[in-house]
């Protein structure tokens, strides 16, 4: 099928064998495998937050092994480099008298940046440049990257001394924020077995898809033809502007526990993930059901708490349950 269309069917079918596949290697984490897909066919990328041993190492080997695709990893350290992660320009070994560019871990497929606000600013804004661009520039030289691009990036909630917080423009270039807690005891006691192999020995090669890059572009195209009506479209601008203007609705204390709200990459990013979450759910059109499934994802990290909030001990996962409580569909 290398090359070769493949029909909606195809792609809906080899989705889910991937997210079943995917959901076997890395137990208790349902919402973070979906993530990972819908992230894939929405072109975006994923700022995990969370407690160590979460599997998140595991969720990028194991996708990119599933997908037969590239995969790096970037342990980000306050002395990093951005030529630590983009690359860099040196004299070559072979040639004194011609400069070669040595690529760095963002030109793989997949990439996990992991503890990404334990590196400076310099740092983080070179990885979301390419996340952002799709290439990278050194010297005089453009570099294009791979079309299938995945940024995994990881934060510690706990270990904050010698961290250096991303600003809001550059959370916001993120598709989703998720949240991952430890797994409660049936999910830990599976975990054990599957790491000590009594329970899971398969290969994962018989469970490859075949021309994933074909099947990515292909799924992605269907995102592009899902179908929104005009109340869909008007039922996301609704929930996006109520970040904003929280006084639209008095009976609720938004107004207090919002300080700043969600910009319109927040509109573009819920309309991108939630026609990802119809094609993955096999419908050709976008119900309000979709919207609801990504809306936590999508708008948590794009808006501020008022101190009144964190007074209150809200989180923005909180607010935003609140917001699509209080808005109705249009």
């Amino acid at each position: 099928m290398t090359g070769s269309q493949i029909s909606g069917q195809q792609v809906h079918q080899q989705l889910q064998q991937l997210q079943l596949a995917l959901s076997q290697q890395v137990l208790g984490q349902e919402h973070v495998v979906k993530g990972l897909i819908l992230a894939l066919l929405a072109n975006g990328h994923v700022l995990l937050e969370g407690l160590p041993g979460t599997a998140k190492t595991r969720s990028v080997k194991t996708l990119a092994e599933l997908l037969n695709l590239s995969n790096g990893r970037v342990q980000f350290t306050p002395d990093l480099l951005p030529s630590d992660v983009i690359g860099y320009e040196a004299l070559s070994a072979t040639n004194s008298n011609q400069i070669d560019f040595n690529p760095g871990p963002v030109f793989n497929h997949i990439l996990l940046a992991d503890e990404i606000n334990r590196a400076p600013p310099k740092v983080q804004s070179a990885l979301l440049e390419s996340m952002e661009e799709r290439q990278v520039t050194v010297g005089n030289t453009t570099h294009a990257m791979h079309e299938v691009f995945l940024v995994l990036a990881t934060q510690n909630p706990i270990e904050q001394e010698g961290t250096y917080p991303l600003p809001e423009a550059q959370m916001d270039r993120f598709l989703f924020k998720i949240i991952l807690e430890y797994p409660d005891d049936d999910t830990e006691l599976e975990i054990i077995r599957l790491t000590r192999g009594q329970e899971s020995a398969a290969d994962l090669s018989a469970l490859v898809i075949d021309d994933a890059d074909n099947l990515i572009k292909s799924a992605r195209q269907m995102v592009h033809q899902v179908y929104l009506s005009e109340s869909i479209e008007k039922y996301i601008v609704a929930l996006v502007m109520v970040t904003r203007k929280p006084e639209r609705y008095p009976d609720s204390d938004l107004r207090e526990l919002i300080k700043v709200g969600a910009s319109p990459r927040a509109s573009i990013a819920l309309d991108k993930a939630s026609r990802a979450h119809a094609v993955l759910a096999g419908r050709d059109y976008v119900d309000p059901d979709d919207v609801r499934a990504v809306v936590l994802q999508v708008l948590s990290h794009r808006i501020s708490l008022s101190y009144a909030a964190v007074a209150k001990a809200k989180t923005a996962q909180d607010v935003v349950k609140e917001i699509v409580r209080v808005t109705p569909l249009v």
